[in-house]
C-alpha cells in the first residue's frame, strides 16, 4: 500500500497495490500492520455502504463530535464520486481548508479522513456506492454537520447537486 499525505494534516490517499494474472486482480483494501506503521488508526469498529442511486446526489459535510469522534476509511465501491473533507480541527495548521478526490470503483484508491474532519461526497454517476471504515461506533446525538455550501469554506463542486436531504441541506454554517 502507498499512503500520500494529502493538503490536509494527518488525510492520507491511500492506493493498493493491485496484483494482476490470468485469473483477474487482487487488492488488499487494510492493512492494520501497515497503517500503524504510518500512524493511523489500525481498528475500525464500524462498516458501512452508502448506496446511491441517482447521479448528482449530495451527502455531507457529516462528522462525530467527541468524546466519539470518528475517523474514517472511504472507497467507492461502485460508479464515481467527487469525496471532499474539511479540516475542522482549530489546532490544526490547515484549518478550515478543503481537499476532494474522485474516487471510482475501477481504482485502487481510497482516502482516510481523520477525526475532526467533516466528510461528504456528490455522485457523479448513478448507482455509485461508499465503503466506510470507522474507528468509532456512530452515536445520534453526536452526529453533526456544516453546509456543503458554506461561502467560508469555498467548496468547488464538479457538478449541480440533484439530490440533497432536508438534513443535510439546512446544516448550519461554520461558526
Amino acid at each position: 500500500m502507498r499512503f500520500t499525505e494529502t493538503p490536509l494534516k494527518g488525510a492520507f490517499v491511500v492506493e493498493s497495490t493491485e496484483s494482476i494474472d490470468e485469473r483477474g486482480s487482487f487488492f488488499r483494501t487494510f492493512c492494520a500492520d501497515e497503517f500503524r506503521d504510518h500512524g493511523l488508526p489500525s481498528a475500525f469498529l464500524q462498516c458501512g455502504i452508502s448506496r446511491n442511486s441517482r447521479r448528482g446526489t449530495l451527502r455531507g459535510m457529516h462528522f462525530q463530535r467527541a468524546p466519539k469522534a470518528e475517523g474514517k476509511l472511504v472507497r467507492c465501491i461502485s460508479g464515481k464520486v467527487y469525496d471532499v473533507m474539511i479540516d475542522l480541527r482549530r489546532e490544526s495548521s490547515t484549518f478550515r481548508r478543503w481537499f476532494a478526490i474522485e474516487l471510482d470503483s475501477g481504482g485502487s484508491q481510497a482516502v482516510y479522513i481523520p477525526e475532526g474532519m467533516a466528510h461528504g461526497f456528490l455522485t457523479l454517476t448513478d448507482n455509485a456506492e461508499i465503503f466506510y471504515q470507522m474507528t468509532e461506533s456512530y452515536v445520534s446525538e453526536l452526529a453533526d454537520g456544516v453546509r456543503w455550501n458554506d461561502p467560508s469554506f469555498g467548496i468547488t463542486w464538479p457538478a449541480d447537486v440533484l439530490v440533497i436531504s432536508e438534513r443535510d441541506r439546512t446544516l448550519p454554517d461554520f461558526r
